[in-house]
């Protein structure tokens, strides 16, 4: 009795485990940000830049320079949010050319409009043409 009950509790994760594999592998925002007013997340705080790296973690951007956790003040329908980073307004793509290409379990979640590396270590891959 005691060998069915650890099958049948290892029956049960594995499904738990293959079940959260696929919800994570189909996630649709993966690459883009859905964000509403006063979300927060990192972002690339340099002047005049074009990288427009957004990262669920601290890190670099892809230009460099370290990125600063900041929050949205309004997002607009062309794909774009209004980010408040130490008291100065900043626009951001909320989707990138590049995205971070780690496993779907990584939550680094990294855009970029330029490649390079995202926030956990690994390359960015170009996001395919729609």
């Amino acid at each position: 009795m005691v060998h069915v009950k650890k099958i049948l509790t290892f029956a049960v994760a594995m499904l738990v485990l293959f079940g959260a594999a696929s919800i994570g592998s189909a996630d649709s925002t993966r690459g883009s940000y859905d964000f509403k007013e006063g979300s927060e997340a990192y972002f690339c705080q340099c002047d005049g830049c074009a990288c427009d790296t957004i990262s669920n973690n601290p890190g670099k951007c892809t230009c460099g320079v370290d990125l600063v956790k900041g929050k949205v003040k309004s997002v607009a329908e062309d794909g774009t949010a209004t980010v408040d980073i130490d008291g100065k307004e900043k626009i951001f793509k909320t989707g990138g050319k590049y995205v971070c290409a780690c496993p779907p379990a990584c939550t680094c979640n990294t855009v970029s409009q330029n490649p390079g590396n995202c926030t956990c270590g690994k390359a960015m891959k170009e996001v395919a043409p729609e």
